[in-house]
C-alpha cells in the first residue's frame, strides 16, 4: 500500500465498515513500520490488511475486503498472506479482535486456527453505545 492507494482504500474500509478508519491512522500504520498489503482484483484495488509485528508478537489490526467481493475467497487469502508474512517476521502468535457482531469474520477466523482468548468490553464504537470485541490468536509453528 502506498499513499496514492489511499482514497481506493478509503472507499473500501467505509463500504465494509460501519466505523471505518481514517485517512490518518493508514498514515500513521505506513509510517510506523506495519505492514500494509492490498488485494488486487485486475487494476482495483478490492480490499487491504494492515500487520504489526514486534516483540515475537504479531497484531492484525485490519483486513476489510469491499462488500461486493466477499464471499469469495479473498478474505481468506488476505489472512493467510498475513500469517505467512507474520511468521517470516519472527512472531510466534498472531492476536485480533473482532466485533462480536461479526459472526462471518468470525467464523473465517475460527477456521484460520484462531481461538478466543479473551473479550475487550466496549472496545468498538457502536450506533449505540459501544460493541464488545471478542480477542482471538493464533499460535505460529
Amino acid at each position: 500500500m502506498q499513499a496514492d492507494d489511499l482514497p481506493d482504500v478509503l472507499k473500501n474500509e467505509r463500504r465494509g465498515y460501519t466505523h471505518p478508519w481514517s485517512e490518518g491512522i493508514f498514515r500513521d500504520c505506513m509510517g510506523d513500520g506495519s505492514e500494509c498489503w492490498l488485494i488486487l482484483f485486475g487494476d482495483q484495488i478490492i480490499g487491504h490488511g494492515i500487520l504489526s509485528v514486534g516483540a515475537g508478537e504479531a497484531h492484525l489490526l485490519n483486513a476489510c475486503v469491499h462488500p461486493g467481493c466477499q464471499g469469495k475467497g479473498f478474505g481468506r487469502a488476505l489472512v493467510e498472506h498475513l500469517l505467512v508474512r507474520a511468521k517470516a517476521r519472527a512472531a510466534s502468535t498472531v492476536f485480533l479482535e473482532v466485533r462480536s457482531s461479526n459472526q462471518v469474520a468470525y467464523q473465517l477466523y475460527e477456521t484460520l486456527g484462531f481461538n478466543e482468548v479473551g473479550i475487550r468490553e466496549n472496545y468498538y464504537p457502536a450506533f449505540v453505545g459501544r460493541e464488545d470485541a471478542i480477542v482471538l490468536a493464533k499460535e505460529l509453528l
